[in-house]
């Protein structure tokens, strides 16, 4: 038997963790001396201690390290792999987060970036399978909103939320207090939608401010970028399928093909939606979609068609072809806003239905 100090010295905890660890059930000691409650260790419980010391390092909770434990070392090997590809996801989004407040921060001494506006069109098509529309696009000055419904009142709900937007194309936006005013917005959009009994919608919108645009997000309808040619998805998926590719259990390929991947984990009011600021340059193309275009058009044929549409209508309308040619087995709604220069804004499209 080794003692506590002992053991902690060889497996490279403190007696203070391995007190506590036994306290949780997760590492007891082999005997405890029924006089002076002194704690031994037997040498076969190293490697399990060992094991316990590794998974803290890396940062797992103490409950899930009580699970891998109990696990054969095939089945414990995939749990950590999982748990760590969720850790980099994560990890992504903070560093994604924190370059967001590091940019609005030193924003104050740069020199004044050039007036921008948006040209923008959006437009709602029911596909050629379903019998109704439950989607709701909206594009104006500075707001950009696509949100798809779901259940007997999915439209309703879904244009409930993106009326209860609508007044920021004409609210007095500051790029310091933006969000805040975003978050209020959207908690009167889970409001409104809420009435819509048995039925709820996603919510992906892009409120321009005259210096960057803000994101707010939380289903499966996205958000890309098109800048410099390349297509970039600036929004994550809050679905099951998106959650087994960031542990790892599930390929981008084997994801189009599993029987639910149109289940949602998160829809507008079961929690807090993604939120982010993105800097705005000249040239930059914006798209928000419903899943009716994303799961049946490759992002490829995406960025073709985005890239050589010559403006915000004849994007919108190219891409829900591309949609409706692929069988348009769902509702389809596109957003389009690109960012010019100010005294080259055409009249904008809207098309809110």
């Amino acid at each position: 038997m080794l003692t506590i100090g002992a053991f902690a010295k060889a497996c490279r905890l403190s007696p203070k963790a391995l007190r506590l660890y036994d306290e949780l059930d997760l590492l007891r000691p082999a005997r405890v001396d029924p006089d002076t409650g002194y704690r031994y260790y037997a040498p076969e419980q190293l490697e399990r201690a060992r094991l316990v010391a590794w998974l803290r390092r890396i940062g797992m909770p103490l409950a899930r390290i009580r699970e891998v434990c109990a696990l054969d070392a095939s089945a414990a090997a995939e749990e950590i792999r999982a748990y760590w590809a969720r850790v980099e996801t994560e990890t992504a989004r903070r560093r994604e987060l924190a370059g967001f407040l590091v940019d609005h921060l030193t924003s104050a001494a740069r020199s004044d970036p050039p007036a921008l506006e948006l040209r923008y069109a959006a437009r709602s098509d029911p596909g050629r399978v379903r019998p109704g529309n439950q989607d709701t696009a909206h594009a104006g000055p500075r707001l950009l909103a696509v949100a798809d419904g779901w259940g007997p009142a999915g439209l309703p709900a879904s244009s409930a939320a993106v009326a209860a937007l609508t007044f920021l194309d004409t609210a007095d936006v500051s790029g310091g207090a933006v969000i805040d005013l975003l978050q209020e917005a959207v908690r009167g959009a889970a409001e409104a939608a809420r009435d819509a009994a048995d039925s709820g919608t996603t919510l992906t919108a892009l409120l321009w401010t005259g210096s960057r645009l803000a994101l707010v997000h939380i289903g499966d309808s996205r958000a890309y970028l098109l800048r410099d040619g390349g297509l970039f998805r600036v929004t994550h998926d809050h679905t099951l399928v998106q959650s087994l590719i960031d542990e790892g259990r599930l390929t981008p390929e084997e994801a189009g093909s599993h029987p639910r991947r149109a289940l949602l984990l998160e829809s507008l009011g079961s929690t807090a939606p993604d939120l982010g600021l993105h800097d705005a340059r000249p040239g930059d193309r914006y798209l928000l979609c419903s899943d009716g275009l994303s799961s049946v058009v490759a992002e490829d044929l995406i960025r073709r068609t985005l890239a050589s549409a010559a403006g915000p209508d004849a994007a919108v309308d190219a891409l829900i072809a591309a949609a409706n040619t692929a069988g348009g087995p769902d509702n389809v709604s596109c957003a389009v806003a690109d960012l010019v220069a100010a005294d080259q804004v055409a009249p904008g499209a809207v098309d809110p239905t």
